[in-house]
């Protein structure tokens, strides 16, 4: 290259910096770092300029500065709208189905009333109030109404030991009486063992009489010493009963009923072991008719011992009926006891009452449910003297 060319261009270069300098706005660092346009600008001038000094050393020396474009202002510098505020949109109230209306009308049919206020009287009291004056209304002592009903209670301070003698019992009864009287129903006919049953039952009558007229009733004295004739002779030793046929009823009259009637009502519950359920003043009463007992009279003590068996298992045949009734019980110790409780207060009073429902049949008939007779007791052996 020619010396003047290069004197040339170096001398259109100067021309051109001073230009650029006062053309070109000043960028910051940090501008040019954020803002890619601007970098891209600044290119584009220096391309500029390198085409203008390849015209000037063509053509005639002037130079024309090209156009600088604007710098793009910063996305960051520009300024921010406000924003109008959203005025709140009210809630739209749901629509209530038809069905959950009704569901609604039954919720609120269905909840409790509310209870009327304290000062607010009923209509029960102003009822009250009208027949009786301001006087306060109070239903549960209302004299109106009836005694309350009260249940019977039981007597029975030596629970516990009465229990005991309870187990006993029940184990003496499935082991030995029990077998001995199904073994008896299985052997015996029917008809014979309702001959054994009239036949004891007939002897007992004259401690019956006795004990009917220490009570003060002379027609069951009477009626019990004709079935015990009647039964005697015509009944072939009361084997057969045509007293019932008669219309004498069966009456079953002993001394612990007689105590009773002559004032001592209450007594507590005592259980003797093989004798079952009895009461203190049964206890007395057993005792007042062993010695009257036709049984205990005989001195054969064979014969005596066997007719005592004899009577014991015909009296746990006629407890069957009272066998059903035992079970299933939660506690068949307190059923016994009350049943047999309520049982003798019926024999004591029940025949003053006209109307009397408060047991069952089973229960008031003494045929089907006899208790241990006095004949039963033991009695020492004599050995022939």
């Amino acid at each position: 290259m020619p010396i003047p060319v290069a004197v040339l261009l170096l001398s259109l270069m100067l021309a051109c910096m001073p230009a650029r300098a006062q053309d070109a706005p000043t960028v910051q660092p940090a501008e040019v770092a954020t803002c890619p346009v601007v970098a891209a600008q600044s290119a584009d001038a220096a391309a500029a300029c390198s085409d203008t000094a390849d015209a000037a050393a063509s053509g005639p020396p002037e130079a024309t500065p090209a156009p600088v474009a604007p710098l793009a202002a910063s996305p960051a510098a520009a300024p921010v709208e406000p924003v109008e505020p959203v005025e709140p949109v009210e809630p739209v109230e749901p629509v209530e189905s038809a069905e959950s209306a009704a569901a609604s009308a039954t919720a609120e049919a269905a909840a409790p009333a509310e209870p009327p206020a304290a000062d607010t009287p009923t209509q029960a009291e102003l009822d009250y109030a009208a027949l009786y004056g301001d006087q306060h209304y109070d239903p549960v002592a209302d004299p109106a109404l009836p005694a309350p009903v009260e249940l019977p209670a039981s007597y029975d301070p030596w629970e516990g030991l009465n229990r005991k003698v309870h187990r006993f019992n029940n184990a003496v009864d499935r082991s030995v009486a029990k077998p001995l009287a199904n073994a008896y129903v299985a052997v015996v006919p029917r008809p014979l063992r309702l001959g054994v049953g009239n036949f004891f039952g007939n002897l007992g009558q004259p401690v019956s009489a006795l004990n009917a007229l220490l009570q003060g009733k002379p027609k069951q004295a009477a009626q019990a010493l004709g079935r015990f004739v009647l039964n005697a002779t015509l009944g072939i030793g009361g084997l057969f009963d045509p007293a019932s046929d008669a219309n004498l009823p069966y009456h079953s009259e002993d001394f612990g009923q007689t105590l009773g009637t002559w004032g001592w009502q209450r007594s507590r519950y005592v259980e003797l072991p093989l004798f079952g359920p009895r009461t203190l003043r049964d206890v007395f009463g057993l005792a007042g008719d062993a010695p009257l007992a036709p049984i205990r009279r005989i001195e054969n003590d064979p014969t005596r011992v066997f007719l005592q068996g004899l009577q014991l298992v015909d009296v746990r045949t006629q407890l069957f009926a009272v066998d059903r009734m035992r079970e299933g019980a939660t506690d068949d110790y307190a059923l016994v006891r009350d049943a047999w409780l309520q049982r003798r207060k019926y024999q004591i009073s029940g025949d003053r009452q006209q109307h009397d429902d408060e047991l069952p049949d089973y229960l008031r008939d003494d045929t089907t449910n006899p208790s241990v007779p006095a004949d039963a007791m033991p009695v020492m052996p004599n050995n022939g003297y």
